[in-house]
């Protein structure tokens, strides 16, 4: 009996959603366990980092990766999972573009630790501590932590990427046709996202709602806004909907739970941000042609950066603010 093929997961800089999507396999992740050897999945089980630097490289025949890299034990282990595995998946949003953890690159470090350490209201830290790479314990030995970076990285600014699995977090299906697509031998090119290259409202269940002429006056936020059931395209409520900018795949989840696309599963393959694309598409649409009315519009958008980059700051052109010293 041929011995089955090794696999690794392993979580950045996330919130854990990526690991519960593994789970959400339901009875499926039988199958996938009894065709698959995990060696290395530390979130879930005992491995140690050793374990996986004692294997031969290329040894393992794929790696799952989600999270961005925000520190330097994470850009290690993805750098030594590089090594020991034939294949990387970037595994959802924050692996594939840096996710919302990548909108602290609207800050720095500093900015940061300032924030959590020392400004927060629940905080019981009157002499200002922030963490350190090294520090003394009791003047007896030395601690040491790993260093927090500036910004958050998507995965393929570290190490080389053969394949993205998108979504927050990404669709059972679409990680079940991962691991067939694997096994089978049928991946298609190396650097292909695995799900459809086609926008979100190609397949939108409001799509037919959408007007010939869609025009907008006034943004609104979804919560202060009473008719989100009506069946009607978001878009022509003035509610921001990411689905012009948005690669379709994840079973219009949130477009079924009455709610706009966010943007998890990142753009289709013709467009080089999706941030730019979206504003893009809603430039064409405000309804006002003198610049006043415009600016007027303008200033019922929540904000000028989540909307359009909530899953892809660090992804976009833009990357990160950059901070006056």
């Amino acid at each position: 009996m041929s011995e089955k093929p090794k696999i690794g997961i392993y979580w950045c800089s996330s919130c854990g959603g990526c690991e519960e999507a593994l789970v959400d396999l339901n009875e499926a992740i039988l199958d996938v366990v009894a065709a698959v050897d995990i060696v290395f999945w530390p979130v879930a089980m005992d491995f140690k980092y050793d374990d996986v630097r004692k294997m031969k490289d290329g040894e393992m025949l794929a790696s799952f990766i989600n999270g961005g890299v925000r520190l330097s034990e994470q850009e290690d282990i993805v750098k030594l999972l590089r090594r020991k595995s034939q294949l990387i998946f970037a595994f959802g949003s924050c692996a594939h573009m840096g996710g919302i953890p990548g909108l602290a690159n609207m800050n720095d470090r500093e900015t940061v630790f300032n924030r959590v350490y020392r400004e927060m209201e629940s905080n019981d830290n009157p002499e200002g501590i922030v963490p350190e790479t090294e520090s003394l314990v009791n003047g007896k030995y030395k601690a040491e932590l790993p260093e927090f970076y500036n910004s958050v990285y998507p995965l393929d600014k570290i190490i080389d990427v053969d394949y993205t699995i998108p979504g927050c977090a990404p669709q059972p299906q679409t990680i079940l046709d991962a691991f067939t697509a694997i096994l089978e031998g049928k991946l298609p090119e190396k650097g292909s996202v695995l799900a459809p290259n086609k926008s979100l409202c190609d397949t939108c269940p409001r799509k037919d709602t959408k007007p010939d002429k869609l025009t907008i006056d006034v943004f609104r936020r979804p919560h202060l806004y009473d008719k989100l059931d009506d069946g009607r395209c978001f878009l022509e409520a003035g509610i921001i909907c990411m689905g012009p900018a948005t690669r379709s795949g994840c079973g219009e989840r949130c477009i079924n739970a009455n709610m706009p696309c966010r943007g998890c599963y990142g753009p289709p393959d013709d467009v080089k941000d999706q941030g730019v694309r979206m504003m893009s598409a809603l430039a064409s649409i405000i309804q006002p042609d003198e610049e006043e009315d415009i600016q007027k519009v303008l200033e019922t958008l929540p904000d000028r950066i989540v909307p359009f980059y909530m899953y892809g700051l660090p992804r976009s052109i833009l990357f990160r603010r950059k901070m006056n010293k």
